[in-house]
């Protein structure tokens, strides 16, 4: 096998427990307006068709931003903002239904012209679109008319959720209608934030002129919990802008705290970020959930098919030893597994010898696509601690490739001799095994 087909069989396997975690599952994904004009949209379509096809249901929410603002300045009128909001009156509203109908237009074309010359040559993907989306006005704010600028009063969740049990990706455009028949302009993220919370999304993904949050430092922030997100946003300022980093991050928030899985956003300057955000272990953007999403713990029964999954790999390149389902259902409760959003990407077993006073730390794995983050050690580290729990005196390993990381962290090589007898009369002559043990302190 050459080094790209040995590279192409380990990305497959790192992406398959997000594949099959995402099936099923409703993700609202909003593109700003900015991303469309950049020329960027066929290469997002081809993504949202990969999606569909691995039977994730997709709810597109697109802004339109720049392209009311060239409709404006074809019309010779200035935009006009305020409290991070489109003033819109009777000449903006015209240049919102006339950007949101070419939009509509443009994005059902790529959709239906069968992704030529791609890897989803001859998918059909079927776009529905309509009337979802009940608003109301914004209002008189500071003295200020909003005119027809709206917020999102009702979401017509039940029509869209059949949509997308056909099979289809539901397009909705920022407009909305009051029960008169009275059309509002609304901004993607509002319509995004709440088309997710009403159809229970398991991801809200906004794609936007912005890469993410970034800290004091100015370093991405890949993951913050609901509770730092609101933290943050304590701190900053109202938004003006949308790279105001509390322009989307409030919307984000918002969808968490009614009901959303997880929100992300990320840039669409890279290419495939959509991708590289749901199918990487620390994606490309920032992630905002309820809880902390990396789990270290004891594993269950419902983990066995993770853990093959996770080990298999090495198994086959001889680096573990190889175990069948049975010994690890079996052997669950020895197991400890990490897993980040759902999806295992460490594991560890402890098999205590307690006679001896020493146990083993057996089938230690972190995935390719996690490696070099100190998850290794996380996990060594609770190892010790279960250990010391059953007032073990010494963890040993065998190992036959890994022996200098076991060394590094006060491993020390032995005879297989030093083993307790149990495990003595089990040791493979073949594999030549390194026996390396640890005093606990």
């Amino acid at each position: 096998m050459s080094d790209d087909q040995s590279q192409f069989v380990q990305w497959l396997r790192s992406v398959a427990p997000y594949i099959h975690a995402h099936r099923g599952k409703v993700f609202v994904v909003a593109i700003a307006g900015e991303l469309i004009a950049a020329g960027q949209l066929n290469a997002l379509v081809q993504d949202i068709a990969l999606l569909s096809a691995m039977g994730v249901r997709i709810v597109l929410v697109h802004g339109f931003r720049p392209q009311i603002e060239e409709q404006l300045r074809e019309k010779g009128v200035e935009s006009r903002y305020s409290h991070g909001m489109r003033v819109t009156d009777p000449i903006a509203l015209d240049a919102a239904q006339e950007a949101a109908g070419q939009l509509r237009f443009e994005i059902e074309a790529t959709f239906s012209q069968g992704l030529p010359n791609t890897p989803m040559a001859g998918a059909t993907v079927r776009v529905v679109s309509g009337n979802f989306i009940t608003a109301r006005p914004v209002g008189v704010i500071d003295g200020l008319d909003f005119q027809h600028t709206g917020l999102v009063r009702k979401v017509d969740a039940p029509t869209i959720q059949r949509a997308l049990e056909y099979g289809a990706v539901v397009l909705v455009s920022p407009f909305g209608f009051s029960p008169t028949g009275e059309a509002f302009n609304l901004s993607m993220e509002d319509v995004a934030s709440s088309v997710a919370a009403a159809t229970k999304a398991h991801k809200l993904i906004m794609i936007t002129e912005v890469d993410g949050v970034f800290d004091e430092d100015a370093q991405l922030v890949s993951e913050l919990t609901v509770a730092q997100a609101e933290n943050l946003l304590a701190r900053l300022p109202d938004p003006q802008q949308p790279t105001d980093t509390a322009f989307y991050l409030r919307h984000a928030v918002r969808a968490c705290r009614a009901g959303v899985g997880r929100a992300h956003i990320t840039g669409f300057k890279l290419d495939g970020s959509l991708l590289l955000e749901l199918f990487t272990h620390d994606g490309v953007g920032t992630m905002i959930a309820d809880e902390h999403l990396e789990h270290l713990r004891q594993a269950g029964a419902d983990d066995v098919g993770g853990i093959l999954q996770l080990i298999e790999p090495l198994e086959t390149e001889g680096v573990l030893v190889k175990r069948s389902r049975t010994e690890i259902e079996r052997d669950i409760t020895n197991y400890t597994v990490l897993e980040h959003d759902g999806v295992i990407f460490g594991c560890a077993a402890l098999y205590p010898y307690p006679e001896a006073r020493t146990g083993e730390m057996a089938a230690l794995t972190v995935a390719d696509g996690a490696q070099g983050q100190g998850d290794g050690e996380r996990i060594l580290r609770r190892i010790e601690q279960q250990a010391r729990a059953l007032r073990l005196e010494s963890i040993f390993v065998l190992t036959t490739r890994t022996m200098h990381w076991f060394l590094k962290r006060g491993f020390v090589p032995v005879e297989p001799g030093w083993l307790p007898e149990a495990r003595r009369q089990r040791y493979d002559d073949q594999r030549r095994s390194r026996v390396l043990v640890k005093r606990l302190g």
